[in-house]
């Protein structure tokens, strides 16, 4: 099942405007770039009773917080829920690894907020790192919703001359780690939103974007118009990931159905 964000560009200009848009986005982001490169301290209390689970961001392929700049604004914003950032090294070649200090980081955010569980939002990478935390080192049970933007769940072949690097060849389709995304998870209680986008560069098919997995209680969310750096930036999705954080219920998303818009 999926839903639509319809973003008002021609559809004979659609890919022309996407890779502007791609430009002009990636060209702010090298500028804000080494603002991230340091990780946030974190806040010593925050969220206990804001009546929402703190939100946590992760970044992707040597990125860093910088990226959510935008999004972490519409989160937070009037106060609404307590956000953090998580840097995890941009030198890091397991993702399993990078997941398990996911786990300790999550332990210590509940821990301060006060909070049972918690919300990831993970771009590209970041998204995967997040899954693979809550599917295969029981973060389930700590994490409430976790919503992707642009990540590889059934893993991409673009760049096949990056084969060198360990953790891109994690993110092919064969890799032992996809085979492991792919293992039965049962009794998940872990919401799942997934967007992605027909103009992302970094999927290879598009459709990777997307979460297939009979066991996860996923929905689909398409983009239209925008390409993977611009996801985490753009205001329709920005307000899209806030609105999958704050409701409705899975049900009530899911009654949506593929035809629907998400203003």
């Amino acid at each position: 099942m999926g839903v639509s964000i319809p973003i008002p560009v021609p559809v004979s200009g659609a890919a022309l405007r996407a890779g502007v848009l791609e430009a002009v986005v990636l060209g702010g982001h090298l500028l804000l770039y080494p603002t991230g490169i340091r990780p946030e301290k974190p806040a010593a209390t925050g969220g206990k009773d804001l009546g929402r689970p703190p939100a946590l961001l992760l970044h992707g392929f040597t990125d860093n917080r910088s990226v959510f700049v935008l999004l972490r604004r519409t989160l937070a914003a009037g106060g609404r829920r307590h956000v953090e950032a998580y840097n995890y090294s941009p030198f890091t070649r397991d993702l399993r690894v990078t997941a398990r200090h996911l786990a300790r980081r999550v332990e210590a955010l509940c821990e301060r907020t006060g909070q049972e569980r918690v919300d990831l939002v993970g771009h590209s990478l970041g998204g995967l790192v997040g899954r693979y935390y809550l599917q295969c080192l029981g973060g389930e049970a700590r994490v409430r919703t976790l919503v992707t933007l642009g990540t590889p769940h059934s893993g991409t072949r673009v760049a096949p001359f990056m084969d060198a690097h360990p953790l891109v060849r994690q993110l092919r389709p064969d890799s032992e780690v996809m085979a492991e995304l792919r293992a039965p998870a049962p009794g998940c209680r872990t919401r799942c939103v997934a967007f992605w986008s027909e103009f992302d560069e970094l999927m290879d098919p598009t459709e990777t974007a997307r979460i297939e997995h009979p066991d996860l209680r996923a929905e689909n969310v398409q983009v239209t118009g925008i390409g993977h750096f611009a996801l985490p930036a753009h205001p329709a999705v920005t307000a899209a990931v806030r609105r999958a954080l704050d409701g409705p219920a899975p049900a009530a998303l899911a009654s949506l159905g593929d035809s629907a818009s998400v203003a």
